[in-house]
């Protein structure tokens, strides 16, 4: 894999608070679990220029899947659509991984019980701002608008799309994106194009909630060197959001307004 020589005395801010952080927590939880992900340069190189070109092309119809009707057959094909594209560029960039998870013992095994654990608590503290959100009018009306779509929707078709997108983003940004962010800063430059992607919804509420989630999901990746723990806590995340908050602003008029609205 190419790597970039680091400037002595130039190590991110970030970087530290992120260390700190870190150590504070249980070894079994943080430590990286021994993994061979190396690959040939022109590999890496192909994996760059395919996740660039998929990035791009995933964050275009992310805008435009959100811009259309609640319930509508164009909203639920192009999701599905978004989904797809966000799974062949996965696939199609080179080796992804399922990861391991270190357990208190030291042994090795796929993760499972800790990312679904994860995922609630992550959705424990959405719910919390979720509470602080609906005081303030902005945020209020943009969760609000994001929420038509499962207010509005099909349950089934409206949990399907919803789950594949998860599911798939994983495959892609913890997959393919890390693995392309090479050896330097992988977690925080690909939580950035996972951020910058989701601009292309033009709704605050979704921006705002992709930095912290984009986050775990990468640290997720870091520790276990695989897609497995990201794409269960997303998952979790994901349906327990779809079936609490809508009823939190169900009384919100923009929740029943058809018509999409502009954001940002």
């Amino acid at each position: 894999m190419t790597r970039t020589t680091r400037r002595p005395g130039q190590a991110l801010l970030s970087d530290a608070r992120l260390a700190r952080l870190l150590r504070r927590a249980p070894s079994w939880l943080v430590d990286k679990v021994p993994r061979d992900h190396r690959e040939s340069d022109e590999a890496f190189r192909r994996r760059r220029r395919v996740t660039a070109g998929v990035s791009l092309a995933g964050a275009g119809l992310l805008g435009v899947s959100l811009s259309q009707k609640p319930n509508s057959t164009s909203f639920y094909a192009l999701t599905m659509g978004v989904a797809g594209t966000w799974v062949a560029g996965g696939l199609a960039s080179g080796p992804l991984h399922l990861g391991w998870v270190q357990t208190p013992k030291a042994t090795l095994r796929r993760p499972l019980l800790t990312p679904v654990v994860a995922g609630a608590a992550a959705f424990a503290g959405f719910y919390g701002a979720a509470l602080v959100a609906k005081r303030i009018p902005p945020l209020d009306a943009a969760v609000s608008r994001v929420l038509r779509y499962a207010q509005q929707g099909s349950p089934p078709l409206v949990l399907t799309t919803t789950l594949a997108n998860g599911l798939a983003e994983e495959v892609f940004f913890r997959g393919a994106l890390y693995a392309a962010a090479g050896v330097h800063h992988p977690v925080l430059k690909s939580s950035a194009v996972y951020t910058l992607a989701t601009v292309a919804t033009r709704n605050p509420a979704l921006v705002l909630a992709s930095v912290p989630m984009g986050l775990l999901f990468a640290l997720q990746r870091r520790v276990t060197g695989g897609i497995q723990a990201p794409m269960l806590t997303h998952a979790t995340w994901s349906v327990l959001m779809l079936r609490y908050l809508p009823p939190l602003f169900a009384d919100e008029p923009s929740v029943n307004d058809p018509h999409p609205a502009e954001e940002l």
